[in-house]
């Protein structure tokens, strides 16, 4: 798969998703063999002022390339200034979001609410093409609402002001995560534009994966809260479109210690006070399906080290095999 200049050999990209895409969780996505992994969205206004939280989302690792940085505003000035601030960067692809429905996101202009005024959107894409070194590429919704559905429109557009790949999400703004994502829209955006089209929305196995694909016949599958707590899903959805094969899902041992790992790496990159707070979420999201699992949550929620973390998971896993 090629964006612009760039060729992709994996074309299962992991989403960027606040608060869950940051450097522990992308290297481990990467290491089950995920296409390319973006960053949390990062704030246009917040690379224009030098914010020192700013600079922290923008740590790149050499064992999680390639990876997408995603930016977003609605200033066209500020957002030309911080893609060229992201030049020495060692992402190769620099993403700029236009689907995001969270309303303090909104609030500002940025985000899905750019889709109710494409020629700003237009005039963001245009400056951030004439200042960024590397291609660009932008993500959006299927529209605002039901009533106001524009993604074919936007796509044109984003072709038309130098945006070399579009990834869509089939739900519309309103919808937030909520109901069905129409991969029908995917489809049209499709054949609507020359440049590569990524489907993205209720991805959560591999016969999903493979689904989207055959649907839409977009380029690249887009996973976001289907990785969460899951991402052998990469693993698995590459080794299916490589041979056809399906391989096996996790079992119960291998969760635990990929737990761990993930632990372990939020500790070294965070130290143990935020990493314990921030990995009760993954927990959860890895254990999810399990039995007594929220009695598992619960005494989790009341631990505050790595050590205590580690022996309540492998309580449980005894607990587990002992039945």
């Amino acid at each position: 798969m090629k964006i612009g200049n760039v060729e992709i050999n994996n074309n299962v990209f992991l989403a960027p998703m606040a608060g869950v895409t940051d450097l522990p969780f992308r290297l481990i996505c990467m290491s089950m063999d995920c296409g390319m992994v973006y960053t949390e969205m990062v704030s246009g206004k917040g690379l224009y002022y030098g914010d020192k939280k700013t600079e922290e989302l923008l740590k790149i690792e050499e064992e999680e390339k390639p990876v997408a940085i995603q930016i977003f505003g609605s200033d066209p000035d500020v957002m030309a200034r911080a893609a060229y601030l992201l030049n020495d960067r060692e992402n190769i692809i620099l993403d700029i979001n236009m689907g995001c429905p969270a309303p303090k996101i909104i609030k500002n202009g940025d985000g899905s609410a750019l889709m109710k005024n494409p020629q700003l959107a237009g005039a963001v894409i245009k400056a951030v093409v004439r200042e960024s070194v590397k291609p660009v590429t932008v993500k959006i919704r299927k529209g605002w609402d039901e009533n106001h559905v524009n993604a074919v429109e936007m796509a044109k557009m984003i072709e038309d002001s130098g945006g070399q790949a579009v990834t869509v999400h089939g739900r519309t703004r309103e919808q937030f995560y909520s109901g069905k994502a129409d991969w029908d829209i995917i489809r049209e955006v499709k054949k609507s534009v020359k440049i590569p089209v990524i489907g993205n929305g209720d991805v959560f196995s591999v016969d999903d994966a493979i689904e989207l694909l055959k649907h839409t016949n977009c380029d690249g599958v887009m996973i976001g809260r289907g990785s969460q707590g899951n991402p052998w899903l990469f693993k698995r959805i590459h080794h299916y479109i490589q041979t056809g094969e399906v391989i096996p899902g996790p079992d119960l041992r291998e969760k635990i210690d990929l737990i761990k790992k993930h632990l372990k790496l939020v500790v070294d990159i965070k130290g143990e006070y935020i990493a314990i707070r921030e990995m009760r979420k993954h927990i959860a999201w890895y254990m999810k399906g399990y039995k007594n699992t929220a009695q598992l949550r619960n005494t989790i929620n009341h631990i505050t080290s790595q050590e205590g973390m580690v022996n309540l998971l492998e309580e449980y896993y005894q607990s587990a095999i002992d039945l």
